[in-house]
């Protein structure tokens, strides 16, 4: 069994190989990456780095070749996902590739997320492709918030506009190891796993939170999704990425981050990583 991971060097690319190295032999696994400079440190492991390119189909047919199942991990790069998913889909599908399995988004076919849009698109396109899928709807990662709180503690103040929504997050740990799992059992041919945490929080309990293992006042405060856009702006993020983080917090006010099924933890069998830890982890050399 050969399994192709796509964005290896990235963060989850990197944690999804690291959980396939406790159950399958490192020859098993291919890093299907753009620049294979970058993934020297897998080479040294045993597992085989292959180049591919989105905007070079051809590099996918040999990504590929002999691949029994794979990974596609979903593009980081915004407006282009569709397209380059699509690639990766047409070569999955002459590969004869046995299972595809996809990382698309919590409730894509509701969700109010402008980011859903690309994933349902890549979505329909696996459905109609007839090459065997499994969607994996990542919900949102804890570290989305979590790697921020430096800046949060510094000021006294957790900013953004999700108002009282709910967020059912887990560690990016824990989605790499449900990839890990499904890409190494059997029958998840056709399934659509919304995966999510165990335990839902506000962004007023996440200030709570770090109030409380700071000992310092950590407010929430809550802006419209302009203000909030604009002060990511102010403190130098790019337009682009400020309104994606706005329209996130935004759908998380709508309950586009909230899913109580459990479904994450069930694959992984166990509890999914809860806030508390994720908190400490992130201010432990603060």
């Amino acid at each position: 069994m050969m399994i192709v991971i796509t964005g290896a060097t990235g963060q989850l690319g990197r944690l999804v190989i690291a959980e396939l190295l406790k159950k399958t032999p490192a020859s098993n696994i291919v890093a299907a990456v753009r620049n294979p400079d970058k993934a020297k440190d897998l080479a040294d492991l045993g597992i085989q780095v292959r180049y591919a390119d989105y905007n070079q189909p051809a590099s996918w047919d040999t990504a590929l070749t002999g691949a029994s199942k794979l990974l596609l991990i979903s593009s980081s790069e915004i407006g282009q996902r569709f397209a380059q998913h699509r690639t990766v889909i047409d070569a999955a599908k002459r590969a004869n590739v046995q299972l595809l399995a996809y990382t698309s988004l919590l409730h894509a076919d509701t969700s109010p997320l402008g980011l859903a849009t690309e994933h349902l698109s890549t979505e329909q396109y696996l459905t109609k492709s007839n090459v065997p899928f499994v969607i994996l709807r990542h919900g949102w990662y804890t570290e989305n918030y979590t790697s921020s709180l430096p800046q949060s503690i510094a000021h006294g103040a957790l900013y953004g506009c999700a108002a009282d929504g709910k967020i059912s997050s887990a560690s990016r740990a824990d989605y790499a190891l449900a990839d890990a799992v499904v890409l190494t059992t059997e029958n998840h041919v056709g399934k659509v796993y919304e995966l999510a945490g165990d335990s839902a929080y506000s962004l007023t309990g996440l200030a709570a939170e770090v109030s409380a293992q700071t000992g310092k006042t950590i407010k929430y405060i809550n802006l419209s999704a302009p203000e909030y856009q604009a002060l990511l702006v102010k403190v130098g993020l790019p337009d682009a990425f400020a309104h994606l983080i706005a329209d996130s917090d935004t759908g998380a006010s709508k309950g586009a981050l909230y899913d109580n099924s459990k479904q994450l933890s069930q694959l992984i069998g166990r509890e999914t990583t809860p806030l508390k830890a994720m908190v400490a982890s992130s201010i432990t050399n603060l």
